[in-house]
C-alpha cells in the first residue's frame, strides 16, 4: 500500500506513513488511496516528547517503590533476613557475619527491584493500555513503528535496551526531545514509539 500524502510505500497494516507521519483513519485495503477528504479527517500523529516522559517517568518511579515494597517487605522476613536484622545492634562492630547479612539484604533488594521494574513495564506496555500507569495517565501509548500494539518480548527489549541509555546518560534520554519521531535511544534500538493519543 501506498501514502495518499507522499506516495512512500507502507505496510498493508500500517496505522500511519513512516516518511511523512500522515495518520489515517483506517488501514485500507492495499494499494487503495485515500480520497482528500478522506485523508484530510485522518488525524495527524502525535508523538510522546520529553517532558511528557519525563513526567510518565516521575509517576512511574512512585508506583515502582511502591510495588518493590510489597514484595519485598514480606520477602526479607519469608527468609529469615528480618530476623537476623534485628538482631544486629549498631552500636556493636559488624563482623564477617554482619557484613554479609547486609550484603544478602542488599541483593534482595536488587534482584527485586529488577524483577518489579522489568515486569511492570514489559507486562503494561504490552497489554492492551500499551502503556504504564503514568503513560496511562498521560495518554501516551507505546507502539512499533507501524502504530500497533506491542509483544510482551518487545517491551522487554525495549525495556532492557534503556541499559544503554543510562550508560550514556542524560544524552540516551534527550534524544527523545529533539529526534524527528521523539525517539529515545531505546527506542530506536527495540523499534518502537511513544504516541499521544487524543482523549
Amino acid at each position: 500500500m501506498y501514502c495518499s500524502k507522499c506516495g512512500a510505500q507502507m505496510a498493508d497494516d500500517a496505522v500511519f506513513c513512516l516518511a511523512c507521519g500522515q495518520a489515517f483513519s483506517t488501514a485500507a485495503a492495499p494499494a487503495r488511496l485515500l480520497s482528500a477528504q478522506a485523508v484530510a479527517a485522518a488525524p495527524r500523529v502525535d508523538y510522546g516528547g520529553f517532558w511528557l516522559r519525563f513526567l510518565a517517568y516521575l509517576i512511574d518511579g512512585a508506583v515502582i517503590m511502591v510495588g518493590i515494597f510489597v514484595v519485598a517487605i514480606p520477602l526479607v522476613f519469608l527468609t529469615g533476613l528480618g530476623t537476623l536484622v534485628s538482631q544486629v545492634h549498631p552500636e556493636e562492630d559488624f563482623n564477617d557475619a554482619g557484613f554479609w547479612l547486609i550484603m544478602a539484604v542488599i541483593f534482595l533488594l536488587a534482584t527485586v527491584s529488577l524483577a518489579v521494574t522489568w515486569l511492570y513495564h514489559a507486562v503494561m506496555e504490552s497489554s492492551e493500555w500499551q502503556a504504564t500507569v503514568g503513560k496511562k495517565v498521560l495518554d501516551l501509548v507505546v507502539t512499533d513503528m507501524a502504530g500497533r500494539r506491542v509483544s510482551f518480548w518487545r517491551a522487554t527489549g525495549r525495556h532492557f535496551a534503556k541499559i544503554v541509555s543510562n550508560v550514556i546518560y542524560p544524552f540516551g534520554h534527550i534524544m527523545a526531545g529533539f529526534t524527528y519521531q521523539k525517539q529515545a535511544l531505546h527506542d530506536m534500538i527495540a523499534g518502537c514509539l511513544i504516541l499521544r493519543r487524543d482523549t
